[in-house]
């Protein structure tokens, strides 16, 4: 099953009590509950989980991919057979008021088609600490370390920027930091923060390097009233910085003139319609102040755009649920303009058909124009699917087929491709 996009920990997401964003993640940590502190603090492990600090599994697949450079239609376009193997360890330590979990996969891809350099490498670490001072106030610490090359290990969060396969070490680093505080029986208080770094192997002018290497900064304070029993009113502010730390040049000129300030404002509702049936809403402006720009840049300095997030999970069958989900946003860019206006729509299906056979349905189409620059106004129309079915042979063994989508629709010359990929493994888990 493909990771579409992991969970960019924006602050603005962390408050809600549902966690399965990002469509995308392989795996998801349940939000603090109320909890009793004399027994161990386990917010979101499994019964499997608690009973032992450690856990490992193996999953070996063969696949095909029938444009794994994700190029257009033509003589750079190549597929491939191949083989991937991917080895996982997670620890949990649970104590009287904290949580501590860490966890790493090491993936290989061997591809038949390539003579040198034929096995890609990912790593992918995570580390986790949930704190409960007392039941009023919690904090919760994050990290997440990745080496990859796909979108879906190197984009965090429910957009994408890096749409296409990029070959080398590619980092992704990111961190942040949630402080709840419950002020009053009506009143509580999330303040948060988050640090995105991404670093790009292939380096020079114009290269990804130039394009794609930044650090992401984003605070976050949302007060938090609870209207009614099921009904919680949000008035928040994010303060976000997107500073681009290349050496290289775009067109000749420096990649940090993109360089922005954004002042997000919103109002919004979590909403509780049935303990199965959940729903969230934020609905706001995104205030962009662009300070780095030459004096003879032939662009605004400042922009005023809509800000949306919305989300609603159903729990509907015991070990199914579905979410839908939409944001809208501006966004760092991988083309040479200010950024990107972007339009995600995501959604997932997760259903037990019965106890060992499960399937999962994952979607998500992405809408992005260009903002200034040589690329104004440009759009790129993004859509990926995948599907996966998997057999529990017994209690240790599990086999697994898959599909997965990826297109590019675009009016950039040379950037539009379609890709299939189908596979076929076992997963061993102790």
């Amino acid at each position: 099953m493909i990771i579409f996009s992991r969970k960019l920990i924006l602050g603005e997401l962390r408050e809600k009590s549902i966690v399965m964003k990002k469509i995308i993640t392989s795996a998801s940590i349940i939000a603090l509950g109320t909890v009793g502190l004399h027994a161990a603090y386990a917010p979101g492990l499994t019964t499997t989980e608690k009973s032992k600090f450690w856990s490992v599994s193996a999953t070996l697949r063969g696949f095909y991919d029938d444009n794994y450079m994700t190029q257009p239609s033509g003589p750079a376009e190549r597929d491939s057979f191949g083989v991937e193997v991917s080895p996982a360890l997670t620890l949990n330590f649970p104590m009287d008021q904290t949580l501590i979990s860490a966890g790493y996969i090491m993936g290989m891809r061997w591809y038949e088609d390539r003579d040198e350099d034929s096995a890609d490498w990912t790593h992918q670490v995570s580390l986790l600490m949930n704190h409960a001072f007392s039941e009023n106030y919690k904090l919760k610490v994050s990290e997440s370390f990745v080496i990859g090359q796909e979108p879906g290990l190197m984009n965090a969060g429910a957009f994408l920027v890096q749409k296409m396969r990029v070959p080398g070490n590619n980092i992704m680093n990111a961190a942040g930091i949630d402080f709840d505080a419950q002020l009053s029986r009506l009143f509580s208080l999330l303040v948060g923060y988050a640090n995105n770094l991404y670093d790009y192997d292939p380096d020079g002018d114009d290269s990804y390097s130039a394009y794609l290497d930044r650090l992401e900064h984003m605070a976050t304070v949302n007060l938090r009233y609870q209207a009614l029993p099921n009904t919680i009113g949000i008035l928040g502010y994010q303060f976000g910085v997107l500073d681009y730390t290349s050496d290289y040049t775009i067109g000749g000129i420096d990649s940090d003139y993109r360089n922005s300030y954004s002042h997000y404002f919103y109002l919004g509702v979590d909403q509780t319609f049935t303990p199965e049936l959940m729903g969230s809403i934020r609905l706001g402006g995104q205030f962009t102040d662009y300070n780095n720009l030459p004096s003879d840049a032939d662009a605004d300095d400042t922009d005023l755009t809509p800000y949306a997030d919305a989300s609603i999970t159903w729990a509907y069958n015991e070990g199914s649920n579905a979410q839908l989900g939409v944001k809208y946003s501006r966004i760092a860019s991988d083309m040479a303009s200010l950024d990107q206006s972007a339009l995600s729509i995501y959604g997932s299906i997760n259903h037990a058909f019965t106890a060992k056979l499960r399937g999962s349905l994952l979607a998500q189409y992405q809408n992005s124009e260009f903002n200034e620059g040589p690329m104004d106004s440009a759009t790129d129309d993004y859509f990926l699917v995948g599907a996966n079915l998997s057999y529990q042979i017994s209690r240790y063994l599990a086999t697994e087929v898959g599909y997965n989508f990826d297109s590019l629709d675009s009016d950039v010359d040379g950037r539009e491709f379609d890709r299939n990929r189908v596979y076929l493994g076992i997963r061993a888990s102790y």
